[in-house]
């Protein structure tokens, strides 16, 4: 079954250096390797794959979220915003927004921002 195997999110950029010095350098993320057209990183018990493609910032939808331990939260917003990182704020009830973290009903917190083609990535308290 499907369900036996982990699943590797997949994000396409238009220029893979740009991509590179982007998620190796500003996010931290370690390279694994090179892929077929692309680069794998290591983030937590898994990876991810980022690729160059003529369809690159077309997803208007998150593409990939980490979870994170609320203890971690606050540090890693600080760190991604000292690096040039910016939040984004949308309109969503019942959410209420603090310099662009999100504060869900339930308390939870979340933050979203796009890498350089527009792929839309989160950080978020993990449930």
């Amino acid at each position: 079954m499907l369900s036996d195997f982990a699943p590797v999110p997949t994000l396409a950029v238009s220029d893979l250096q740009r991509a590179r010095e982007f998620y190796e350098g500003v996010l931290g993320f370690t390279y694994e390797g090179d892929a077929v057209d692309g680069v794998m990183y290591r983030s937590g018990n898994g990876s991810f794959l980022v690729y160059p493609s003529a369809y690159a910032g077309t997803n208007k939808a998150t593409a990939m979220s980490l979870q994170l331990s609320a203890e971690a939260f606050d540090a890693e917003a600080a760190a991604l915003r000292e690096k040039g990182v910016t939040f984004d704020e949308f309109e969503m009830d019942p959410i209420t927004w603090d310099n662009g973290v999100a504060t869900m009903p339930d308390g939870s917190r979340a933050a979203w921002f796009t890498d350089p083609d527009g792929n839309i990535l989160n950080i978020e308290v993990g449930m």
